[in-house]
């Protein structure tokens, strides 16, 4: 009698410890076992869709210029850095006429690069114009530290000028002994 209560409780079938166990927690090895099917079925999906001989000229063009964007906006902001390093003053012109894109075709350009990229630039294009802004009110700074700088190049007119200080002109023009060229000319 108790055999059959048991029986009863855990079925008759081979191993009744793991069927019993299998209704309160998932078998981890049959649940891997479906996953492995599920991810090997959605590639094999994916692989027949890009398939080679499955491709026309018109998908092979798409799916050129879909790998366009990205390579061209991380140049593009490279190629920005270096443009703000060679030519300050072009970079500061080109920058503040961004400053007066009104904001709804900022709003715009943003949907449309979130809506591309699935980000959500839109909340944070209004800080990149913020900072935008605040960069192109140091470009004045910027030009004027240019500007000094250039003037001491030693090839900038007036740079070893010694202004009003006549005995620093009066040492600039009397020579000295030089030991090294005293000795270059014996023996030439």
């Amino acid at each position: 009698m108790v055999m059959d209560i048991l029986r009863v409780l855990f079925g008759s079938g081979a191993n009744v410890v793991r069927e019993t166990a299998e209704v309160f927690r998932v078998n981890a090895e049959a649940a891997d076992q479906r996953s492995v099917e599920t991810q090997r079925a959605a590639l094999e999906q994916m692989a027949g869709e890009f398939r080679l001989e499955n491709r026309g000229l018109f998908d092979r063009i798409i799916d050129g210029l879909n790998r366009i964007p990205r390579p061209a906006m991380a140049l593009g902001t490279i190629g920005l850095f270096v443009a703000a390093m060679v030519d300050p003053l072009w970079f500061g012109e080109r920058m503040a006429g961004l400053a007066l894109v009104p904001e709804p075709l900022w709003w715009l350009l943003g949907a449309i690069v979130s809506f591309y990229f699935g980000a959500r630039y839109q909340a944070k294009g209004q800080d990149f114009q913020r900072s935008i802004a605040s960069t192109i009110a140091r470009a004045p700074q910027v030009a004027e530290s240019i500007r000094t700088l250039r003037a001491l190049s030693p090839t900038s007119p007036g740079v070893a000028d010694s202004g009003g200080d006549a005995e620093v002109a009066l040492s600039a023009l009397t020579p000295t002994d030089n030991a090294a060229l005293a000795e270059w000319r014996r023996r030439g």
